[in-house]
């Protein structure tokens, strides 16, 4: 067997499809690509590469299909399995920073050995039995940690995020479609906290600044950059075309189909 036959597996507690990440995960592309951004960087993975994605981050991840196909094997590192772990091994640190969501991992004999050892454990519904998951899930973290011993300062900090710069943080991640509570959350605020703050640098609630900055830069990305309204709607945060199209003619007096119309 090919480490790029490999089928779709996950592995661990089931995760949120949102934008913000609960816990870290390990992923493994089989098949396919992924594009993935994190307010900071663009990110690509291509078959038989890897990488960890961090928690407590924002980010976006997408699919590319290769001939109709996209395999793919996740690995959930949640924070009750990871203490577990510590308690069982000795963890050293590093010291080692970043600011990075997606940990690009170098490709290595010991990880595709691993991945090849889990097909007489699939299930039909991609998953491995709760008998044998975490034991394969341990094996997989001693091998990254030994493969990559700055790991363990990011999976093992378990502290919450601090106190940030709301202005820059938010110029950042304004694109990302979380809730209040996840954005008050990574600036190491409370909810209330967050919108007093947010009042007092923007002079605007959260929820109407946040409209309003990703209309501008889609006004600029249409008029300026000669994109689509189809192409840039899902990428500043609005979840359906229609909603987005209201907000523009309501922001602007003027229909996204207008603008695009004098360019296309």
């Amino acid at each position: 067997m090919k480490i790029t036959e490999i089928k779709s597996c996950f592995v661990g507690p089931l995760i949120s499809p949102e934008q913000f990440i609960a816990e870290h995960f390990f992923l493994f592309l089989a098949k396919g690509e992924m594009n993935g951004y994190d307010g900071n960087k663009h990110y690509k993975l291509t078959p038989g590469e890897s990488c960890i994605i961090r928690k407590n981050r924002l980010a976006r991840y997408n699919k590319v299909k290769d001939n109709n196909e996209f395999e793919k094997v996740i690995f959930i590192f949640d924070e009750a399995f990871l203490k577990s772990f510590q308690k069982k091994h000795n963890i050293l640190f590093q010291n080692y920073d970043s600011d990075d969501a997606f940990i690009r991992l170098k490709r290595d004999q010991l990880i595709e050995s691993f991945l090849l050892s889990l097909e007489p454990y699939y299930q039909n519904s991609g998953s491995i039995d709760k008998t044998f998951s975490d034991v394969k899930r341990e094996e997989l973290l001693l091998i990254l940690l030994q493969l990559h011993p700055a790991l363990s300062d990011v999976l093992f900090d378990f502290g919450i995020p601090g106190r940030l710069d709301l202005e820059k943080f938010m110029q950042q991640n304004y694109k990302f479609n979380v809730s209040m509570e996840r954005f008050a959350f990574l600036t190491g605020r409370s909810l209330s906290a967050f919108k007093r703050d947010f009042k007092t640098i923007f002079n605007e609630t959260p929820n109407r600044w946040l409209i309003k900055r990703r209309l501008q830069e889609a006004r600029f990305l249409i008029e300026e950059k000669k994109l689509r309204p189809t192409d840039i709607y899902m990428d500043l945060g609005f979840e359906d075309l229609s909603h987005f199209s209201f907000a523009f003619k309501k922001e602007f007096g003027i229909t996204t189909t207008e603008i695009s119309g004098k360019y296309h």
